[in-house]
């Protein structure tokens, strides 16, 4: 096998992953694969010639054709005609593929040779840092062309069973992990997702976006580091915990689907900085725009205003303690306001209960128990 050779020779050699649909038993899938991203010019324009395409993958039988165009295009998800920065070398960032199902699978990236080759594992496991962990270790295999130990950890993943939460996962000698709790709280510093995110925008900032997340808002974030720019769009989403974002989620937009933005229906949509201009000439209508570099965010509705003023207080004090910034307390804050705006919600429903049917509010996630818990 000529992996490492071949994506180290190449020009403009590219490397992504694929993934099928679950078993009814979960498994970690992933796949790497190769694309090649034409870097030839015309007239020194600055011409990209060809789409980005698949050079290798992992198993070598994978076929699902759809993927296999999809997802080399969200490996760049940034103007490759324009001069990118080198600072995006090294940089893990992750993109969302959503099934009519609404099933997510993430894949996860780490872009390399001068932004001209990038590997990606895909997964339905929203495992942020140990993902990321595997993508420095699968990069490190490549570049010293150790394709033995490549192929053994791509074959232990492919068949590895989900561990449970907290316990200990060995890949190799010199390879493991503790399988993380999704459903805990993230914390600090320890999500790298929410990390980045409390730190690149300030609390004003946080607050108006957690407001119009609320209100549902056709949002847009950007920023010039594609690392911080899908830690700030997952960041953001997760302060919404217990509730989720129903609507449109692209963590990151590549170039071809920049006409979402356009959407007439509520979206969270991460763009690149260097597609920013191609975006505002298009026909936006009441777009709420964070522009993380400058942390600064346009809205044309003042969502904020229409929060209770004391749940804002007291979420904004929460937030500007220095105790809160480590372990969950920035996460905890965001949760106890959603239990203060929302615990109440049974007072404004009136149901009759029919004899022999179960409450349709028993086991809702919205339970009065878990709010009364909550607000404790």
């Amino acid at each position: 096998m000529q992996v490492c050779a071949s994506v180290a020779c190449e020009e403009c050699a590219v490397t992504h992953g694929q993934a099928t649909p679950p078993a009814p038993t979960p498994l970690i899938n992933m796949y790497v694969c190769g694309a090649a991203l034409s870097s030839a010019l015309i007239n020194a324009v600055c011409q990209l010639l060809t789409d980005p395409e698949v050079l290798w993958k992992f198993p070598q039988d994978f076929g699902d054709q759809e993927a296999l165009r999809t997802v080399p295009k969200f490996c760049f998800p940034f103007d490759v005609a324009r001069r990118i920065s080198q600072n995006q070398v090294g940089q893990n960032f992750t993109f969302v593929l959503t099934d009519i199902e609404s099933k997510q699978r993430f894949g996860f990236c780490r872009l390399t040779s001068g932004c001209r080759v990038c590997i990606c594992l895909l997964s339905y496991l929203p495992w942020f840092e140990i993902y990321y962990k595997l993508l420095n270790t699968l990069a490190d295999y490549l570049t010293k062309q150790q394709e033995n130990d490549l192929n053994d950890m791509l074959k232990s993943l492919y068949t590895l069973p989900v561990p449970k939460p907290n316990t200990a996962v060995n890949l190799s000698v010199h390879s493991y992990f503790i399988a993380p709790d999704i459903n805990g709280l993230p914390t600090i510093p320890e999500s790298r997702n929410l990390t980045e995110y409390f730190v690149a925008v300030d609390v004003n900032n946080m607050l108006h976006l957690y407001a119009s997340l609320l209100h549902e808002r056709r949002i847009i974030i950007t920023s010039s580091k594609l690392s911080t720019l899908t830690a700030c769009v997952h960041g953001a989403a997760a302060m919404l915990f217990p509730m989720h974002w129903q609507h449109i989620y692209i963590p990151v937009l590549p170039p071809h689907l920049l006409d979402y933005c356009c959407a007439p229906m509520p979206y969270l949509i991460g763009v690149h900085l260097s597609l920013m201009e191609r975006v505002k000439n298009r026909s936006l209508e009441d777009v709420v725009i964070l522009n993380v570099d400058m942390n600064t965010l346009e809205s044309p509705s003042n969502d904020l205003h229409n929060l209770p003023s004391d749940v804002v207080s007291t979420l904004k004090g929460k937030l500007k303690k220095q105790s809160t910034a480590t372990g969950c307390g920035v996460a905890r804050a965001f949760l106890r306001s959603q239990a203060a705006l929302f615990g109440s919600y049974r007072d404004a429903l009136r149901y009759k209960p029919v004899r022999g049917l179960e409450s349709p509010l028993a086991g809702s996630v919205l339970g009065e128990e878990r709010w009364a818990c909550l607000n404790r």
